[in-house]
């Protein structure tokens, strides 16, 4: 019998910063591995109060004959309100991030955000488990602070092709988090084992609530177990965007809603949503 999965937190969210376009000072811009690099920049007052799972809209500069047309939607990898810094872990894959891989220290980079809906939290403390793969692992990153301070214990379970590109880990325990490590090539990240660890971790009283981004197949191994435990849960979402604020329809998605399908904007419903109201893709 499948246990009833328990109502949506409801805790009185906090009202988001107001959005605004702004040119930010970069502070780094360095390779993490062989794919992708981490870059700070410098925030205006109040665009470092984001909140975790919310995203920036980010103008790439036109270098040479690489010129980018779009902004590119990014989620913040790490958030300091006290330095009044962002960072965006990003994989240089197209014409937009391969601009951005050569920007230097003190170059100027222009950013539109903080924008969409971030990740809640249950009320009751319970312990919660992040779930991530490649670059969901920067949507995942600043919730480990935001749920540590909340008083919350994570468990964040890390997944790449090698152990080389795991990345993040020492991130994850510096905030307070206990990290587990899956990769192909070692065949721990299969999604029968991932599923197995997340029923352990229940037993152990480890998992409450469950947080996913990344990767269809291990969403739909977390919508899984959600059933069977009855978990409240969240994913972030991935999507290519254009506008960023919902006005040109470009990111919308279906989603389960009750017995009906429904179609929703990722950047401006999302793209955080509840975890058993998303579809494979």
């Amino acid at each position: 019998m499948q246990a009833t999965p328990h109502p949506l937190p409801s805790p009185t969210p906090l009202a988001p910063p107001r959005a605004g376009e702004f040119d930010a000072r970069i502070v780094s811009n360095e390779p993490v591995n062989a794919e992708y690099r981490l870059m700070t920049v410098e925030v205006p007052d109040g665009a470092a109060e984001a909140r975790p799972g919310q995203f920036f809209q980010i103008l790439c500069p036109h270098s040479g004959a690489l010129q980018p047309f779009f902004r590119r939607p990014m989620s913040i990898y790490r958030i300091d309100p006290a330095a009044g810094q962002l960072s965006f872990l990003y994989k240089v894959t197209g014409t937009g991030t391969r601009t951005m891989a050569e920007l230097e220290p003190d170059a100027t980079i222009n950013l539109f955000g903080p924008l969409g809906n971030g990740f809640t939290l249950p009320e009751d403390g319970a312990p919660i488990v992040l779930l991530g793969r490649g670059v969901g692992l920067a949507t995942m990153a600043p919730l480990v602070p935001f749920a540590r301070k909340a008083g919350h214990a994570v468990t964040a379970i890390l997944s790449a092709r090698t152990p080389e590109l795991v990345m993040s880990e020492a991130e994850f325990v510096d905030a307070g988090a206990n990290v587990l490590a899956v990769t192909d090539s070692q065949g721990t990240s299969a999604v029968e084992n991932v599923e197995d660890m997340l029923h352990g971790l229940h037993a152990e009283g480890r998992l409450g609530a469950l947080y996913v981004c990344g990767s269809n197949r291990l969403m739909l191994a977390a919508q899984r177990v959600a059933r069977r435990l009855g978990l409240f849960g969240e994913a972030a979402l991935e999507q290519q965007m254009a506008c960023g604020v919902g006005m040109c329809f470009c990111c919308v998605r279906p989603f389960r809603q009750g017995d009906e399908i429904v179609h929703r904007r990722v950047c401006s419903e999302g793209p955080v949503f509840p975890l058993l109201e998303a579809l494979e893709w």
